[in-house]
């Protein structure tokens, strides 16, 4: 026994055990760093007319793997990111997809905003069976096994603010667009909801993403008699739409469905004051998750920092991913796959869930008007989460691939068109009525 031993002969055993415990917790700490990183890819714009809308999502991605490796990481092992400028130009996203997934070897990836994006990374996700986080409102009409659909369908975001704006806004609608899959797919939905409605389209112009030349599309506006404006715009060319309308002295109400806090933030707030959006999430949500949300963000980006729709989609995205792994104990794509599937998490914009049929969140809307201080004043919300329907009953699912297909070999293989799909340095300054 080691109280029968003399006072020294005591000393030294217990010495010698506290050194002993002490080798034990630095080689364990040691093995636990020596655990390799799991790495997952952050894919997006960074520079070029996206870049506007991007930067704000990449970062909310860093800061949910941030705080889940401030937590301990994942599987005993920290998530490392390693991102990728997909500089707003869809061949980019394309090279990047397959540096991260072929080179990097990441176990997810997390990025794109525009359709045109995420349509072109989409096929490489599927012939690798890889995973991709897509965190933005879209035109629906797709369903992939290998992406997560974490924005909104049409029928949470689009269709709903159609119909609110036509009781509460006009009746006599312009279609103002940038020219892909997005804005042409969205009309497309739109137009047929405007018939149904018996609301009138009295012009519709699409122009090249990055393009600041839109004195076409308000000279359209301004010689149709439209008393309200749908806008599906994209970028930085929303600086110029939104400046050039207000010094042409139109008072047509614009509802926007890319238009969020940032893109605020960055074109200027003056002449978008009064002016509509639809979202599922506003940083102005009173709810207590939210504001703790919100001031994370802040402390980690700066006080002049604001949240939006995109950023609060990209960051539940990453705790979703994490759940699924934790639930299997592994980052293995399949399993992980089917682990998300029905998976729920209190989001910032509040309880979200995967659907289990189409990978597609239940998600709530809302409706803001602009304020001056650059926040949208909350004026009507479902905020029960709606059900996904990323495909309109009204066409079977061949028709609407038809109706995709078309507009990819009309763009010579590319997801926008031509001038856009070039990337955005030099666009042309054209705009385009619709044809189809």
């Amino acid at each position: 026994m080691l109280k029968d031993l003399p006072a020294r002969e005591r000393i030294q055993n217990a010495a010698l055990w506290s050194v002993l415990l002490l080798a034990m917790i630095v080689s364990s700490a040691c093995q636990q760093r020596q655990l390799p990183a799991i790495k997952v890819g952050v894919l997006h714009s960074l520079s070029g007319t996206m870049a506007i809308s991007e930067q704000s999502v990449a970062d909310a991605t860093h800061m949910a793997i941030d705080e889940i490796n401030r937590a301990g990481g994942l599987l005993g092992r920290q998530i490392e990111a390693v991102g990728f400028d997909g500089a707003s130009h869809w061949p980019t996203f394309a090279v990047g997809a397959k540096k991260l997934i072929v080179d990097e070897r990441v176990d997810v990836v997390f990025g794109c905003w525009t359709s045109a994006s995420r349509k072109t990374v989409k096929p490489i996700f599927e012939a690798r069976d890889h995973l991709l986080f897509y965190p933005v409102q879209y035109e629906g009409l797709e369903q992939s096994a290998n992406i997560i659909y974490t924005g909104s369908a049409p029928n949470q975001q689009i269709l709903p603010a159609v119909k609110w704006s036509l009781e509460n806004l006009g009746r006599r609608v312009y279609l103002a667009a940038s020219d892909y899959v997005f804005p042409r797919a969205a009309n497309t939905l739109i137009k047929q909801q405007l018939s149904m409605l018996g609301a009138e389209v009295v012009g519709e112009a699409y122009i090249p993403l990055g393009s600041s030349d839109v004195r076409g599309l308000i000279e359209g506006i301004e010689a149709s008699g439209a008393n309200l404006i749908l806008n599906t715009i994209n970028g930085d060319s929303n600086r110029a739409f939104f400046r050039q309308l207000a010094n042409a002295g139109l008072k047509v109400p614009v509802m926007s469905f890319s238009i969020a806090e940032g893109e605020l933030q960055a074109i200027g707030v003056d002449d978008l004051v009064g002016h509509y959006a639809a979202w599922s999430y506003f940083q102005s949500l009173p709810s207590p998750s939210n504001q703790q949300f919100v001031a994370r963000f802040k402390r980690k980006f700066g006080t002049q920092r604001t949240t939006n729709a995109s950023v609060a989609a990209a960051y539940a995205g990453v705790y979703l991913w994490a759940s699924a792994v934790r639930q299997v104990q592994s980052t293995d794509t399949r399993r992980v796959r089917e682990a998300l599937k029905g998976m729920s998490i209190d989001a910032p914009e509040g309880q979200v869930w995967i659907s289990s049929i189409n990978n597609h969140l239940w998600k709530p809307l809302h409706i803001g008007r602009i304020g001056s201080s650059g926040q949208f004043e909350i004026l009507w919300s479902e905020p029960n989460p709606i059900r996904p329907l990323p495909f309109p009953a009204y066409r079977a699912r061949q028709d609407w691939q038809a109706y995709l297909d078309d507009l990819y070999l009309r763009w010579e293989g590319h997801w926008a068109a031509p001038a856009a799909s070039a990337g955005a340095d030099n666009p042309l300054p054209a705009v385009e009525a619709e044809r189809s």
